[in-house]
């Protein structure tokens, strides 16, 4: 039955379409879904790791603790992989995953995974290119984060999630105004009064948590130059 979930699933990743009837049979015998809802911690910064997380469905924020302040790193949406530098790179988690939605979770045996990527290269083409898409995106948001001022930062989070997780310009924001803060570098009363005055111009309608794209030119470019 499990074989059979894992053969017909709509959710695999594109690394995973080229294995084989009987590489999807080891997988199936070798991972086991979990399910989490909001504020459940997925994995935790500094624990032993000895499994590849693969996020199937809903979304999740990738964080670690800093010196000052706890840094959101990225925001994950499903599917995905979560987890593959730290767990080859390290025993220990270098950081943690926190659910922000009902989110469905595969925890992969290592051993398979590690298995897979010697003897299928099609797979291990697919894993590096992930891996290489995730270190670019790391190098940009790095050096937004260092050049950007803060409205350009909350501009920049804002298009995010309404053209990359929402895929409109309508949502309901999945992060306190703690966590935005967290995402873009900046305190909660900065993020507060950026939204504010975003709204007061007519960029983005705001109620809430809830976000809508009103002027997408503008705060573009408001992202674009800082």
């Amino acid at each position: 039955m499990a074989f059979e979930i894992c053969k017909f699933c709509t959710k695999r990743s594109i690394a995973a379409e080229h294995l084989g009837t009987d590489e999807l049979e080891r997988l199936s015998h070798s991972c086991v879904e979990v399910f989490f809802e909001r504020g459940d911690i997925i994995f935790k910064q500094n624990a032993l790791s000895s499994n590849i997380i693969y996020i199937r469905d809903g979304l999740v924020k990738v964080h670690i603790a800093g010196p000052e302040r706890e840094q959101i790193l990225k925001i994950a949406k499903g599917p995905t992989y979560l987890g593959i530098p730290t767990t080859f790179g390290d025993k220990v988690n270098h950081y943690s995953a926190t659910a922000l939605t009902h989110t469905e979770v595969c925890f992969i045996d290592i051993r398979i995974f590690k298995d897979f990527i010697a003897t299928n290269s099609d797979f291990a083409y697919e894993i590096i290119v992930d891996l290489c898409k995730n270190e670019l995106y790391h190098f940009h948001r790095c050096i937004n984060q260092l050049q950007k001022q803060s409205p350009g930062r909350v501009a920049e989070a804002l298009l995010y999630f309404a053209n990359e997780i929402f895929n409109t310009k309508k949502y309901t924001l999945p992060l306190t105004r703690n966590e935005l803060g967290d995402l873009t570098g900046c305190s909660r009363e900065n993020v507060s009064r950026i939204l504010t005055d975003f709204h007061k111009e007519g960029l983005i309608g705001l109620n809430g948590k809830k976000i809508e794209i009103l002027n997408e030119t503008m705060l573009g470019q408001i992202s674009k130059n800082g």
